[in-house]
Order: structure tokens, then C-alpha cells, then sequence
């Protein structure tokens, strides 16, 4: 059974950076595409960076040259690492894994999902 474990979320002023963390255990990691999502009280969840299989990426317009996804095969491990945050980017982070072919930030795609993180940004 896959499970999926955040760490990193905080709290930081407008402009500062963060760095999530996602442990995946369970599987082989490096077949699995990888995202990041983020959810708002009363909204959807949103997706914002994906990093398929071959290490391909895809990003929300909203986070394109801010954040960053990257993983690392050999400690099963994913990251996001977000630059220049704006209080809009307050939301609870969640990491997701799937196994296959699909819109990489769309959240119908994801079979785990990790417990979430909180990240607040204040201005």
C-alpha cells in the first residue's frame, strides 16, 4: 500500500521561501508521476507542479517561475520548493502519486494522497 507523508509547511512572510517534503513508501517510486495539490476552505483542490516518471514537469500558471518540483528516485522522495510566496499561497499542500497516463494537475488523476501540510503567508 502506497502511503505518502508530507513534512516542511510553516509559516513565512510575503516573499520568503519554503521547501515541502513528500516520503513515499510502499511501491517502486520512480514509476509513479508525482504531483503537488493545494486546497483552500470552500474551494477545489488545486493542482500546482507535477513531475511524471521521466522526470517531465508541468506547473499551474499561478506558481510558473516561483516554484519547483523535483525528485530524488533514491531516497523516495519528492519536493516542492516555493520562491517569492504571496499570501494566495496560503493553502494546505498536499503531494498525490499515480500510476499511469492522465492530466498531471488534474486531482482525478491521483489514486494516494498524502495528509497534508499547512502553509500560511502572511503579507
Amino acid at each position: 500500500q502506497v502511503q505518502l507523508v508530507e513534512s516542511g509547511g510553516g509559516s513565512v512572510q510575503a516573499g520568503g521561501s519554503l521547501r515541502l517534503a513528500c516520503a513515499f513508501s510502499g511501491d517502486t517510486y520512480s514509476r509513479y508521476c508525482m504531483g503537488w495539490f493545494r486546497q483552500t476552505p470552500g474551494k477545489e483542490r488545486e493542482g500546482v507542479a507535477a513531475i511524471d516518471s521521466d522526470g517531465s514537469t508541468s506547473y499551474a500558471d499561478s506558481v510558473k517561475g516561483r516554484f519547483t518540483i523535483s525528485k530524488d528516485n533514491a531516497k523516495s522522495t519528492l519536493y516542492l520548493q516555493m520562491n517569492s510566496l504571496k499570501p494566495e499561497d496560503t493553502a494546505v499542500y498536499y503531494c498525490a502519486a499515480a500510476d499511469g497516463v492522465g492530466d498531471v494537475l488534474s486531482q482525478n488523476f491521483y489514486t494516494y494522497w498524502g495528509q497534508g501540510t499547512q502553509v500560511t503567508v502572511s503579507s
